[in-house]
């Protein structure tokens, strides 16, 4: 495959999530493109791509849009996370056979919300847009939330639950977790929430007045919620669509999406509050609220084994002996999810099973001095006090989870670790 140096890369934006007024202005300390934002010509619609390992699909995807854009005054933008099977190197070669196609490379920055902000930073539309590169969004949607925008809507959004939309294949558990996130979503954020159908949708367009100016803080792999709840969106379009099954490529739907959408929620929730705390006392609250999830499911794992271990119908073993592998069984739990999600951005930069061996060795010698002071709790509620055991063992594992939320913090998957590559 040959890259021709007329088909330059868009140049990342730094600095804050922040979407500059105009689309031929500079936003603060935002650094944009290859050229000078100045004097490029301002088009109607940017559509950001974002992608990773979508090199199987990006190709089809190209070829769809631009035939459906046909006459219509837009760009394409594709933000590429640098992708193992090179996607961004895939788009590139096309951008002499596609003219209204940029292609980004990010390789400081991960999470698809950042990177469809990113992608809208460097853009020039005055309709910003983002459609997935699994072809999972129906491209022919477009031109429909085009239409919607056109007459009047501020945001037009691609919705699943609303005449014309639904899901082709998918199953019981994940429909039942996506009506229960629209749910949880209008207990928590109803004034937010409660203005859509699919609050977990990621295939729409806004105009740019509707969410220029505010910094952007968003949690995972989902957009829409940051753009109503900070943005200035007064009419909302909603068009049915189906969601397709993949053709290519592998799922990137987890329970972690979910758990971010929660995370999200009470951010938004919060009015700012978190992060304002968040900068005046340098406390990450997006890592603690994962952190106190991950400690949340090794609650349930805990009691658990601590349940079959003291049953009198089952093993019936004494208390400590039991309170000790039950807590060791959670924090094994604990460190696989710590790892690979709470500080999965750090662990990525520190691979190999040596340097995993060392961070599960800190993180349990942390949590042993938390187990020690657990059963010292434990044993003092339940022989002192006279409370049930079971009643103990939660109050115990609450009060200790502070203690190893606090020095993983200063002590476990150090920033100071790691290296600069």
């Amino acid at each position: 495959m040959t890259i021709f140096q007329s088909n330059p890369l868009l140049k990342t934006p730094t600095g804050a999530l922040q979407i500059p007024v105009k689309p031929d202005a500079d936003s603060g300390d935002i650094e944009i493109g290859y050229l000078p934002r100045q004097g490029l010509e301002t088009v109607e619609l940017s559509l950001v791509i974002p992608t990773y390992n979508e090199s199987k699909n990006i190709p089809h995807l190209l070829e769809i849009l631009t035939g459906l854009l046909d006459g219509q005054d837009y760009e394409l933008i594709v933000v590429d996370d640098d992708s193992p099977d090179r996607t961004w190197e895939v788009a590139q070669d096309l951008m002499s056979v596609y003219p209204r196609l940029r292609v980004m490379r990010r390789q400081q920055e991960k999470g698809l919300a950042s990177a469809v902000i990113r992608g809208w930073q460097a853009s020039r539309g005055d309709i910003l847009a983002v459609i997935d590169g699994d072809l999972q969004h129906p491209p022919h949607i477009l031109l429909n939330l085009l239409t919607a925008i056109q007459t009047g809507a501020d945001l037009a959004l691609a919705s699943r639950h609303v005449e014309g939309g639904g899901v082709s294949q998918w199953s019981l558990t994940r429909r039942f977790l996506s009506r229960g996130a629209q749910i949880l979503g209008l207990i928590i954020l109803p004034q937010v929430v409660g203005r859509i159908s699919d609050p977990m949708s990621g295939f729409f367009m806004v105009r740019r007045y509707a969410i220029a100016g505010p910094v952007l803080h968003p949690t995972g792999y989902k957009i829409l919620l940051e753009v109503i709840g900070r943005g200035r969106v007064d009419k909302i379009a909603e068009v049915g669509y189906v969601f397709q099954e993949r053709v290519e490529g592998e799922s990137k739907v987890t329970w972690h999406q979910y758990v971010e959408y929660f995370i999200h929620l009470l951010r938004l929730r919060s009015r700012g509050r978190f992060g304002r705390i968040s900068k005046k006392f340098q406390f990450p609250f997006d890592r603690f609220l994962r952190f106190a999830t991950v400690g949340f499911s090794g609650v349930f794992v805990d009691m658990t084994v601590f349940y079959l271990l003291t049953d009198p119908n089952s093993l019936g073993w004494g208390l400590t002996r039991s309170k000790i592998l039950a807590a060791e069984v959670a924090i094994i739990n604990n460190f696989i999810l710590n790892d690979s999600w709470t500080f999965g951005d750090i662990s990525q930069t520190q691979q190999g099973w040596n340097n995993r061996l060392k961070r599960f060795f800190k993180f349990n010698l942390i949590c042993l001095g938390g187990l020690i002071l657990n059963v010292l709790l434990l044993n003092t509620f339940f022989n002192v006090f006279g409370i049930d055991r079971y009643v103990a063992n939660l109050m115990a594992i609450a009060l200790v989870t502070v203690w190893n939320f606090w020095f993983n913090l200063k002590l476990s998957w150090r920033v100071t670790d790691v290296k600069n590559k």
